[in-house]
Order: C-alpha cells, then structure tokens, then sequence
C-alpha cells in the first residue's frame, strides 16, 4: 500500500510517503508550536528510525525548521536536493537577510557534505519517483530552485513543487519529461503554500488534477487569493458535497492511501 501524508504545520511544508516496498521518503522538515506537531513525534510513534529518503524542496526557513532535531533520532540514507546550488551562495542571501538560524546551518552541512554515491538502492514498491529543478545560475532566487518531486503509484500521481514561481514552472514546462509527469497527476500541492507568485495557469494545460491540497495558515498575505478550483475536477465527499480544494489550515492533516487496483482514499482531519 502506497500512502501520502500532507502534515498540518501553519505556514511550512512536511509530508511522508511510505511505499509499498518499505523505503519511505520525507519531503521537508516544517513543524508548529501552536499545533503541537513534530515529524520527530510522528516517526517516533511509529518506531522509524531509518528512512530511504530526504527531499530538501529549497532552502527557506518553513521547509528545514525540524532538522537537526530530526537528524539526532533518523537515519537517512540519501538525500535528494538541487545540487546546482552553492553553498556559499545559499550562505551569503541568509546571511544578509537575518542570518543563519541551526535549522538552517544544518540543512546547509548536508548540503555540503552529503555528496557520496548512492549504494543502497530504495525498494518503492511499483512507486515511480522523479525530481526536477531549474539550474543555478539560470536563477538566482531560492524558490524557482526549488526541487520539484513527483510520486506515481498505480494511477495515483502527486506533484510536490516546494515554493516554484511562475518562472520557475515556465522553465521546466520545456522539457517533455517534465510535461509528462504533470499529465500523470491528479493530486496538486499548490507551489508557494497557494500564493500567487507560485500561480501559472499553463501548468493545467498539462494537469488535470481531481484536487489541489494546499499547506498553509490562516490567510496572512494579500497575495493568497488565485481560485485554484476551477482546476480542479473534484472530489465527491460523503456528505453529497465536492470537494476541489483540501487546506491544511481547514481540513487538518490529509492523507491519500492507494491500493494498487483500487481508488486513491482521501482522508481529511487525520489523527496522528
């Protein structure tokens, strides 16, 4: 069985898929005082302490927060990240715009040091794993870096863009591979946690989703309003009610099971 678990972290992104081969895969590492949730916590609970992979989307605050707490109780035995990156690059913009917090330091020694080959190949189970990403110095802003991640299992397709802008998605819709990927999902995770900078509407040109999921808060900046709905063919809900839009900050945590020759279930308020 193929799971997807989008965790309610505020304004930040985590999420875990295990797989029907046993490797699970950990995309980002937010977490939220208020909300009481720690991927640490989650994982512990339920006795992982070794997981195939780490997806670093981009380097932002709200995507590494719970690293090295989360780097004293896991092993991880690769970690997936652009690489074209610099570190000193990544280094000089957070310097000069607040400094470098642990979480940040941290993300940037695996960063830099995490370079050997892989030798452990992942057992997914029939899950097709891809990433993408824009090439430094084409761009030089962290969120058009970001690595964009697709899971496919059995006709379950799930797209994960980090904090991609318009610019960044314009450029990897030229190359076909990643055309594809986008044709083959139907669960969208809005870039950007839904703000109009991670918009482009030519995405859906390629993606027929049957849903967008967005992780967020409450509403905070102006530029969170774009009707990602209409996108999306929805979802038809046990009340009666369709549903094309799944927040965080409304629904909880969610959850996409898929069994293979069965629909994609979608869980709503789970409880962790």
């Amino acid at each position: 069985m193929f799971t997807f678990t989008l965790f309610n972290v505020g304004h930040g992104f985590c999420a875990y898929a295990t797989t029907p081969g046993g490797s699970g895969i950990l995309f980002d590492c937010g977490y939220d005082d208020e909300l009481q949730f720690y991927p640490s916590r989650y994982l512990s609970d339920r006795n992982i302490a070794n997981i195939y992979g780490l997806a670093l989307s981009h380097f932002d605050q709200d995507h590494v927060a719970y690293l090295p707490a989360l780097r004293k109780i896991v092993n991880f035995n690769t970690i997936t990240r652009n690489g074209t990156v610099p570190v000193d690059f990544i280094r000089r913009q957070k310097e000069s715009n607040g400094g470098i917090t642990s979480a940040m330091a941290s993300a940037l020694d695996m960063h830099e040091h995490w370079t050997h080959p892989v030798t452990v190949q992942p057992n997914y189970g029939g899950v097709k794993v891809t990433y993408f990403h824009n090439a430094y110095p084409a761009f030089k802003d962290m969120n058009n870096l970001s690595l964009v991640a697709f899971l496919e299992y059995d006709g379950c397709g799930i797209v994960i863009p980090g904090d991609l802008e318009r610019e960044g998605w314009l450029e990897l819709m030229k190359q076909p591979a990643f055309c594809q990927c986008l044709r083959e999902t139907n669960f969208f995770i809005a870039s950007h946690h839904g703000r109009n900078a991670g918009y482009a509407a030519e995405v859906f040109n390629y993606c027929k989703p049957h849903i967008i999921l967005l992780s967020d808060k409450n509403v905070v900046h102006d530029s969170q309003e774009h009707d990602y709905a209409k996108h999306a063919t929805g979802i038809a809900w046990s009340s009666g009610q369709t549903r094309r839009v799944l927040t965080t900050r409304c629904d909880g945590h969610i959850q996409l099971t898929k069994q293979a020759g069965y629909p994609t279930s979608v869980t709503i308020g789970l409880k962790l």
